[in-house]
């Protein structure tokens, strides 16, 4: 999980005043740490105008379309927290985990993710993370 999510992908003071809004962070982020061209962002709204994101426990995981897997450099996760919430169609947000795959390196890191949601302690642990090395020891030991 190291080569995916490293702690230059994860900002846990984030604000954002709409969904879009939060998903634009979330693949800037992306782009910053150089996993996908600035066109990436545009597919990952584009997803999200098809079907949302949001998986529950305060949790979405914005992503982009199969047809924008040319934009993705390298898989590539981001998780960003914020911490007032952003209304996602009417279910608050806290932390958007951010993919980039062009393959499936990312099936790993999702069912990691999906243990912590399981467990209302670790979701609420990644829910209220301050610190990045919080966020990758709870997702490397799920």
């Amino acid at each position: 999980m190291a080569d995916l999510l490293t702690s230059d992908a994860i900002r846990l003071q984030e604000r954002a005043g709409s969904r879009d809004e939060a998903i634009r962070r979330c693949g800037e982020v992306l782009v910053s740490v150089g996993a996908v061209s600035e066109d990436y962002v545009d597919a990952m709204l584009a997803r999200e105008q098809s079907v949302s994101t949001y998986i529950g426990e305060g949790v979405a995981i914005p992503h982009g379309t199969l047809n924008s897997k040319e934009n993705v450099r390298r898989d590539a996760l981001a998780v960003l927290r914020f911490p007032d919430g952003v209304d996602w169609d009417g279910n608050d947000v806290r932390v958007c985990v951010a993919i980039a795959a062009a393959g499936d390196g990312h099936i790993d890191i999702l069912a990691s993710l999906a243990e912590v949601l399981m467990d209302p302690d670790q979701a609420q642990r990644l829910r209220t993370a301050t610190d990045p090395a919080d966020v990758l020891e709870l997702l490397e030991t799920s």
